[in-house]
C-alpha cells in the first residue's frame, strides 16, 4: 500500500500529469496552448466527432470490439473508414485501440488503399483534444508509421500540444525532424518557427537562446522572415539572457507601431544604455495618439521603470529632466499600461481566424474545460 502510495506523489507532480481511470468520462489535465483550438482545426474535429458518435449511438462499443478483433488478427485488414470512425469515436481509454490501428493501417499493403484521405492532420487533433502528449509522441516517432505525420498541420499541432505541456526538450526534436524533411518544401515554417522559439523562450536558459540565434542566423542566411510572434519571443528571450543587443537586432524588420515591438525597443536601449535613443522611442507615440483617439499606443509600467533606470544611471541632468518631461505626458494621455506586460502578450493565444464564433455542438468555454467537463458538454448538446 505505501509503495503504491508513493508512487501517486510522484506522479502527482509531474506537470504533465493524466489521471484516466475506467471512467472515460474523468479526465484530469493542466493545459495552456499557444495556439487557439479554430486556428488547430480542433474545432472541426469536433463537430465532425459530434456527427460520427450520432450516427454510431448504441454501437459504440460493438464497434471498439470489432475493431480489437480485426487489429489481433493478421488477416483482417484495417480500411479508411475504420480508422477515421475510431478517430472520432476516441476517448482516453480507446488511445492503444487507435495506436495499434494506425500501425496496422500504415503497415498494410497500399494496393488496398484507393482513397486519398489525409490522418496525419485529424489524428494529431485526436490526441490533442484527448490531451495525449506522451501518445502523440509515440505515435509520431514510431518507425511503422513513417510518411503518417508528413504535413506540416500535423508538426503544428503536435508542437502546440508539446508546448502546452512543457515537453520543450521532445519539441526540439519533433523540429528537427521538421528541418530534416523539408515538407512543402519550407524548412522553417513560420507556425513551428513560432512555437520551437516560444519553447526557448519558456526555457529562458543561455542554451535556449544560442539554439534560437543558431536558428535565427539560419533562417535569415536563406531568406526567410520570421513572423512578428516568433521575433518578439526570441527578443524577450535575448532580454532576458542580457543581451538587448540580439533584441534589438532581431525586432529590426519590424514596424514600432505594434505594442511588443516599440516596448522591447525601448528596453533594448535602456538596457544598452542609450538613453539618447530610448528617449524618443518613448516620445514618438505623443506625436501619434490624439487625446480623443480610443486605440491608445501604449508602453507597459515595467518598460517605463527601466528606461527611467537608466536615466538615473547616466546622472545627466538634462537626459533627466527630458524624461521626466515625457513620462508626465504619456501620464497625462493615459499611454502607461500599469496592467498589461510583455510575458502577458507573449503568452497570450494566438488565433488565425479573424472571427471567435461558436463552433457548432460546443460552447467555446467550453474547448478550454478537462476531457471530463467537455465530454459532459458534448453530452448535453448531443442529446
Amino acid at each position: 500500500m505505501s509503495l503504491l502510495l508513493n508512487s501517486l506523489l510522484k506522479i502527482s507532480f509531474n506537470p504533465n500529469f493524466r489521471c484516466v481511470l475506467p471512467c472515460r468520462n474523468l479526465h484530469f489535465t493542466q493545459v495552456r496552448t499557444l495556439y487557439s483550438p479554430a486556428a488547430l482545426g480542433v474545432d472541426n474535429y469536433l463537430q465532425t466527432r459530434k456527427k460520427v458518435k450520432e450516427q454510431f449511438a448504441s454501437f459504440t462499443d460493438k464497434f471498439r470490439t470489432k475493431m480489437n478483433d480485426y487489429t489481433n488478427d493478421p488477416k483482417n485488414m484495417i480500411f479508411t473508414e475504420d480508422l477515421k470512425n475510431m478517430v472520432h469515436l476516441a476517448e482516453p481509454t480507446d488511445i492503444e485501440l487507435v495506436l495499434k490501428m494506425i500501425k496496422k493501417f500504415n503497415t498494410q499493403s497500399s494496393e488496398y488503399r484507393f482513397g486519398s484521405f489525409v490522418f496525419g492532420p485529424v489524428v494529431m487533433r485526436m490526441f490533442h483534444f484527448l490531451d495525449a502528449p506522451l501518445e502523440a509522441l509515440q505515435c509520431f516517432e514510431d518507425p511503422n508509421n513513417g510518411g503518417f505525420f508528413d504535413q506540416l498541420v500535423s508538426f503544428h499541432i503536435l508542437l502546440d500540444l508539446l508546448y502546452s505541456h512543457q515537453m520543450y526538450d521532445e519539441m526540439y526534436r519533433v523540429f528537427e525532424r521538421i528541418k530534416e524533411k523539408q515538407i512543402s518544401m519550407s524548412k522553417y515554417p513560420k507556425y513551428p518557427v513560432v512555437l520551437i522559439l516560444a519553447a526557448c523562450y519558456k526555457q529562458n536558459t543561455l542554451q535556449s537562446l544560442d539554439y534560437a540565434s543558431k536558428l535565427w542566423i539560419d533562417m535569415t542566411a536563406v531568406g526567410t522572415v520570421p513572423v512578428r510572434r516568433a521575433c518578439t519571443f526570441f527578443a524577450a528571450l535575448a532580454l532576458n539572457q542580457g543581451a538587448p543587443h540580439i533584441a534589438l537586432e532581431s525586432i529590426s524588420s519590424q514596424k514600432q507601431h505594434y505594442v511588443t515591438i516599440r516596448n522591447i525597443k525601448a528596453t533594448a536601449l535602456a538596457d544598452m544604455g542609450r538613453v539618447e535613443d530610448a528617449l524618443p522611442v518613448l516620445r514618438a507615440v505623443l506625436e501619434i495618439d490624439a487625446p480623443e483617439q480610443k486605440d491608445k499606443h501604449t508602453y507597459f509600467k515595467e518598460t517605463i521603470l527601466k528606461v527611467k533606470q537608466a536615466v538615473d544611471k547616466c546622472n545627466n541632468k538634462d537626459l533627466q529632466k527630458e524624461f521626466e518631461h515625457i513620462e508626465k505626458a504619456l501620464i497625462d494621455r493615459n499611454l502607461i499600461d500599469s496592467k498589461q506586460t510583455l510575458e502577458n502578450l507573449l503568452n497570450a493565444e494566438i488565433s488565425t481566424q479573424k472571427s471567435r464564433t461558436e463552433p457548432r455542438g460546443m460552447p467555446f468555454s467550453a474547448r478550454r474545460m478537462p476531457f471530463g467537463m467537455r465530454q459532459q458538454t458534448v453530452k448535453k448538446v448531443m442529446s
